[in-house]
């Protein structure tokens, strides 16, 4: 077991309206990274918001959440838990894990 501080994010795309999940040990340097374009997979995707995150001291902890919010229950749990955050976001009900 790793111990150590990891953070499970939520990113949401304003453009495409789709969830970006990733995991990281430095959430401020990696929010920075993908708002500024540096991340590949969302720099075409920007603007993006920091809707969620979640904190643990286990790296295998993090990285069991984040392949269960990429899953497909985990993106409909997902959606379920932000049901508030996406309707004040007025964000289409068609939201897709990207």
């Amino acid at each position: 077991m790793v111990v150590g501080r990891y953070w499970v994010y939520v990113l949401l795309s304003n453009k495409d309206k789709r969830f970006y999940v990733g995991m990281t040990t430095d959430l401020t340097r990696r929010w920075k990274e993908h708002f500024s374009g540096k991340v590949k997979s969302t720099m075409n995707r920007r603007p993006l918001k920091l809707i969620h995150y979640e904190y643990f001291v286990c790296r295998g902890d993090a990285r069991s959440r984040e392949v269960f919010l990429k899953s497909g229950f985990g993106r409909d749990r997902l959606k379920q838990c932000l049901k508030n955050t996406l309707e004040g976001l007025a964000v289409e009900k068609k939201v897709k894990i990207g």
